[in-house]
C-alpha cells in the first residue's frame, strides 16, 4: 500500500519518486436525467472538458471534468435518471 495524501492505493506500480495514479469520481451536481454522454471509456479529457450533459426541468447542464486524465469507467447511460451526488464516471 502506498500512502497518498492520507489515503492508500495498491494500484501503483511505478518507480520511487513517481506519483501513483488516483481515480477521480465525477458526480452529478443535480437530480435529473442523463441527456448525453460526451465521452467513452479510454478517452483522454482535460480539466474543464464537458463529459456529460444532464437535463433537469427542461434545462441542459454540462458536467465538466474536474481533472485531466483518461476515462476509465462510465456509470450512466443516456435517458437514465440520476440523483444528486451519484457517480457519473471515473477519470484516472
Amino acid at each position: 500500500m502506498i500512502p497518498t495524501n492520507g489515503r492508500t492505493s495498491d494500484r501503483w506500480s511505478g518507480d520511487e519518486g513517481e506519483e501513483p495514479d488516483m481515480a477521480t469520481e465525477v458526480k452529478a451536481h443535480i437530480t435529473g436525467t442523463v441527456w448525453k454522454v460526451e465521452v467513452a471509456v479510454g478517452d483522454k479529457v482535460n480539466e474543464g472538458d464537458t463529459v456529460v450533459i444532464l437535463e433537469s426541468m427542461k434545462m441542459e447542464m454540462p458536467v465538466e471534468a474536474p481533472v485531466s486524465g483518461t476515462v476509465t469507467e462510465i456509470k450512466v447511460a443516456p435517458n437514465s435518471p440520476i440523483e444528486e451526488d451519484a457517480v457519473i464516471l471515473v477519470i484516472e
